[in-house]
């Protein structure tokens, strides 16, 4: 048993973070964790490497070797961090990053961001991206394994809470919409004779970019003009995306501009009159977010993501994932500008759900201050699957 439990200590653990969104969420969870729990609240952070973080209230403790290998990554949630779970005593553990870890503490929770096992996959995308057919089989297993030890499950959407429930049974899960630090000034269009469709993505076979290029070639035989759509991709990521280029590459409308920075996506938005989000899965779906902070036309594949991610917005028409002449309509009324918005209206999920991470906080800390010390080891028997 873990003894002298401090009911005022968190850890949080993300080692596997280390780029890009994730990275992004584990610097908004620390922040959030400074700002909204009270000073005498102690901050742990579980990280790769001390030099990603840079908050001085929260304590680092360097894990560089989770990332060597999927044993090296397993053993630490499995076997590692119980030992540093001992040491360090906390009350509440929280796991960033899908798998829920074997540790001593008074509470633990899970945030699972990974939308992967709640995907059909089929065979010619599992041979485009081998990579992603094995997450997709690789963490429905993962999702399971000491599930039922956490105080909560944590998902970015209901649909998610749902999925979760449905093969899983009855769960705590909380709905906890990412809290992102977007600029919400919106930003005028630069004009142009040209009307500028973007798809910000990258070359997942879930992305669904093909129904797009479909949709720009079946335009193209309209005799519509006037228009072009860049894709953030350039053709040498992996197999999918030289696929996409040796099929579309001489599709004259489409342009494929690579990999942008946040000051050049910046660019791209002011020269967008359009944004396209024809994904299958997401978590979340952040290009959505950013289209609507800058008041940007929105297509969307209407599904039930992108109908929670959209929100209650004016300026959205959606359409059959997987219909490109569905989507081809929709882009010729927008360059002849004639297109009418169908709008959306989404309310916020039931409870439990937390619009931020400041209300997160508040629920993975409810009531820990008043638990007994001598019943805060009581994860140590817990099931396991």
């Amino acid at each position: 048993m873990a003894k002298n439990i401090n009911p005022l200590r968190i850890v949080v653990s993300a080692v596997n973070f280390t780029e890009g969104g994730p990275l992004t969420v584990l610097r908004e969870c620390l922040a959030s964790a400074i700002a909204a729990l009270p000073a005498e609240w102690e901050v742990v952070a579980l990280v790769h490497r001390a030099d990603l973080i840079h908050e001085p209230r929260v304590r680092l403790i360097s894990i560089p070797s989770s990332k060597k290998s999927w044993f090296h990554r397993l053993y630490w949630e499995w076997f590692g961090f119980k030992r540093i779970s001992r040491e360090v005593k906390p009350a509440l553990w929280l796991s960033l990053h899908d798998i829920t870890p074997r540790v001593s503490v008074t509470r633990q929770a899970v945030y699972c961001h990974n939308p992967s096992p709640f995907y059909s996959i089929g065979l010619r995308e599992a041979l485009m991206e081998p990579t992603f057919f094995m997450f997709n089989q690789l963490y429905a297993f993962l999702y399971r394994v000491f599930i039922r030890r956490n105080y909560c499950v944590i998902v970015q959407q209901d649909w998610l809470r749902s999925e979760f429930i449905r093969r899983m049974g009855q769960l705590p899960v909380v709905v906890a919409h990412p809290s992102m630090r977007i600029d919400e000034r919106a930003s005028t269009p630069t004009p142009g004779s040209t009307f500028v469709f973007i798809y910000p993505a990258l070359p997942r076979v879930f992305k669904n970019i093909e129904t797009l290029c479909k949709a720009v070639q079946i335009l193209a035989s309209r005799g519509i003009s006037g228009f072009e759509v860049r894709l953030t991709l350039d053709g040498s990521e992996n197999r999918y995306s030289r696929w996409l280029l040796s099929k579309y590459g001489k599709t004259a409308q489409v342009r494929f501009i690579g990999r942008q920075t946040k000051d050049e996506m910046a660019t791209q938005y002011r020269e967008a009159s359009a944004v396209v989000f024809p994904s299958k899965l997401e978590t979340w779906g952040l290009p959505i977010t950013e289209a609507k902070t800058q008041r940007r036309p929105l297509l969307v594949a209407d599904l039930p993501y992108a109908r929670e991610t959209v929100g209650t917005y004016d300026l959205v028409s959606f359409f059959p994932a997987e219909s490109s002449e569905s989507l081809a309509d929709l882009m010729e009324s927008m360059v002849a500008q004639t297109w009418q918005p169908t709008g959306n209206h989404h309310a916020n999920p039931k409870a439990p759900f937390a619009a931020d991470w400041a209300s997160l906080w508040g629920i993975l800390i409810d009531g820990l201050t008043s638990v007994p010390q001598n019943s805060l080891d009581r994860n140590d028997k817990a099931g396991n699957i």
